[in-house]
């Protein structure tokens, strides 16, 4: 085994890394749904002469009990339309970068094990050589 073309150590370094950057990605996602969530709720409704200190509820059949959430205006429901749009596009982010990782671990590994199983395999073929035979063959030490 003359050299390691791959450095585990360089490996770990690497996907460390990442996984500090995937962190702060998911941070990132989160103050997003949370700032358009703020941003939702500031933008109020589209109708005339309600406050947001006073929550609208849509309109109920007479006798009815009262809508337990606000009604959201034309903002809020583009802002959530977004969202749900991209949900889809965060979640394959974050299972991209998990299953990279995970994946550049294991093939390290793999090769980590292969390089070992093949230096095993070379000793062990170097054990087998019967030396005392060679002293016969031709350029052999006498």
């Amino acid at each position: 085994m003359s050299a390691w073309d791959i450095k585990p150590q360089g490996v770990q370094g690497q996907l460390q890394v990442t996984g500090t950057h995937a962190g702060d990605l998911e941070k990132a996602l989160t103050a997003l749904v949370t700032t358009m969530s703020e941003a939702a709720t500031a933008a109020g409704t589209a109708v005339p002469g309600t406050e947001a200190s006073v929550p609208l509820q849509g309109p109920v059949p007479v006798g009815a009990a009262p809508l337990s959430q606000p009604t959201l205006g034309p903002v809020a429901s583009a802002l959530s339309q977004y969202l749900s749009v991209r949900q889809s596009d965060l979640k394959s982010m974050a299972e991209r970068i998990q299953a990279a990782v995970l994946g550049a671990a294991k093939a390290t590994n793999e090769y980590m094990a292969g390089d070992l199983d093949a230096a095993k395999h070379a000793q062990d073929a170097a054990k087998a050589v019967r030396l005392d035979l060679l002293k016969d063959a031709p350029g052999g030490r006498k």
